[in-house]
């Protein structure tokens, strides 16, 4: 099952499990426990002094196996083989069954083992889903640390017919009790939040208790994280406050265009980003959304951050990097079936449509490089363009066209989604010239138009286009005094990673330069002083 060089470094890692705990399996005549029984005698070879195996389990759910220590009454079952992505997700519920700590908040830990309620979690996944992992490994912390959550892992893959009478049709999906709790990509604070009532509330009044910050930053993503690193490193009070820390890096596949770095993905890369700010003295609060700026009232005076749980926060100087989010297609249908056959990450939700016919609206690159992975999982990809040629680069389009399951409309815009039976069913569109409309049968849209910016919450606060991008100078400026912007939720050219990155070091460097040129008023400093001596 695995091979030798990841035998030899799970038999290192498991040197770190600490207490006996036991896996047992339950397992049928298919090849796919065939798998199983085989990976998991690894797992024991590796470790047999610590790691034990039963296969008399019978569980309803075959082939799936549970682990536990003995007494501690936990409640984790993989019905998955859990390779590809999720074999990360398999060595750290290895590792935290058998007594490893985790890389978890204490305040986090004591909040899982505090819930005194009965959670039965089933999360969906595939092996190719990148936004998974966070979510399984959420979960399995949760089940691993309160003996009262239960969670099961499934592979969608493996239980289609569960996937379909469901009607999975993007994953990661989770049901909370036998009912549909999430979708998406979620850390375990925002499953904490939404589990435990009390959190939202304990969370805004430790947020409004912080003593003000000189440079607070809105948004975790390049932009964000750089702009900590260069405020830090000038020792000065930095914050970041975040709704996930990596923003939309988080939903990209492949980054091989970042000087130094040839290739890597985006969960990697956004943990890279977080462990490199919180090598300084960074106060990162992750899981908060923001939903007010309010301006100081005097220059050097403290702009205040309002968040949607009622905290609020305060900083001499604030930087905007909130970043983008996936742009919607805007036609009859987009919403109703969201999930339920329009999706917006290929790699996450291609294999559930594996064998059937899909479309992608938009020609650019993550269009084009949707359509090329999904080509090699589906049956059928129709690439819905709406303007005259594809716009992504020339070896994209010379790749896609090679493909004998593609086809694609140029100048055609999409008019509706069609569903039946509470899910996808058609698409239509219409020639840009003639008029001709055109209706296509399939399962799934994946729409890839581009990003929109978060900047909503703002309102007219500060200066914004109409497309919502935050006007900046050269200096990352915006117009309001103290208040800067960086990456793509502004007008700087090009939304990519690395233009990210330059405009938040810009943007700090210039929060820095304000705070030195722009003395606080006697109040601020003040209010600062008696803040941090309490």
């Amino acid at each position: 099952m695995l091979d030798d060089d990841i035998k030899q470094q799970l038999g290192a890692y498991l040197e770190r499990v600490k207490e006996p705990f036991e896996m047992v399996a339950s397992l049928d005549d298919g090849d796919s426990a065939r798998e199983m029984r085989e990976l998991l005698d690894e797992i024991v070879a590796a470790r047999p002094d610590k790691i034990t195996l039963r296969t008399d389990g019978n569980d309803a759910r075959k082939p799936s196996f549970t682990l536990a220590r003995p007494g501690s009454g936990t409640q984790l079952r993989f019905a998955a083989i859990p390779m590809g992505h999720e074999f990360t997700s398999l060595i750290l519920a290895l590792l935290w069954t058998g007594g490893h700590p985790p890389k978890v908040e204490a305040d986090t830990l004591a909040q899982i083992a505090a819930l005194d309620v009965d959670l039965d979690f089933e999360v969906y996944m595939s092996l190719s889903c990148h936004n998974c992992p966070d979510v399984v490994q959420a979960l399995s912390l949760m089940a691993i640390y309160n003996p009262r959550i239960k969670v099961t892992v499934i592979d969608g893959g493996l239980f289609q017919k569960e996937i379909e009478e469901r009607e999975i049709m993007g994953v990661p999906t989770v049901f909370l009790n036998g009912a549909f709790f999430a979708n998406g990509r979620m850390s375990v604070e925002e499953i904490l939040q939404k589990v435990d009532t009390g959190a939202a509330k304990r969370d805004a009044e430790k947020l409004s208790a912080k003593a003000p910050f000189d440079v607070l930053i809105v948004g975790g993503g390049p932009a964000g994280a750089a702009a900590a690193i260069y405020a830090a490193r000038k020792g000065i009070r930095t914050g970041v406050v975040a709704e996930r820390f990596g923003g939309q890096v988080n939903d990209t596949l492949e980054i091989a265009n970042y000087p130094g770095v040839p290739e890597t993905d985006g969960p990697h890369y956004a943990a890279a980003l977080e462990q490199h700010v919180r090598n300084y003295e960074v106060d990162i609060m992750n899981t908060q959304r923001v939903a007010e700026l309010v301006p100081a009232e005097q220059p050097g005076g403290y702009v205040t951050v309002k968040l949607d749980n009622g905290g609020q926060l305060k900083s001499r100087t604030v930087i905007l990097a909130t970043g983008a989010r996936w742009r919607n297609v805007n036609v009859p249908g987009e919403q109703e079936y969201k999930t339920k056959g329009v999706a917006y990450c290929p790699h996450c939700d291609g294999p559930l449509f594996k064998g059937k016919d899909v479309a992608v609206i938009g020609g650019g690159n993550s269009g084009v490089e949707a359509a090329i992975d999904l080509a090699g999982v589906v049956n059928h990809v129709d690439v819905i363009e709406f303007m005259p040629e594809l716009k992504a680069d020339g070896v994209l389009v010379k790749k896609l066209h090679s493909l004998p399951n593609v086809a694609v409309h140029t100048n055609k815009q999409t008019t509706e989604i069609h569903g039946e039976d509470g899910k996808v069913s058609a698409i239509e569109f219409k020639c840009r010239e003639s008029g001709e409309a055109t209706r296509l049968p399939l399962a799934g849209v994946f729409v890839q138009i581009g990003l929109v910016p978060n900047t909503e919450w703002l309102g007219d606060t500060v200066e914004r286009t109409r497309f919502g991008e935050i006007v900046v100078d050269a200096r990352g400026a915006t117009d309001v005094p103290g208040v800067f912007a960086a990456g793509d939720c502004t007008t700087v050219p090009y939304k990519q990673i690395v233009v990210a990155a330059g405009s938040g070091s810009t943007a700090a460097l210039s929060a820095f330069d304000y705070l030195i040129r722009t003395p606080a008023p006697a109040d601020a400093v003040a209010a600062q002083d008696e803040a941090v001596a309490a």
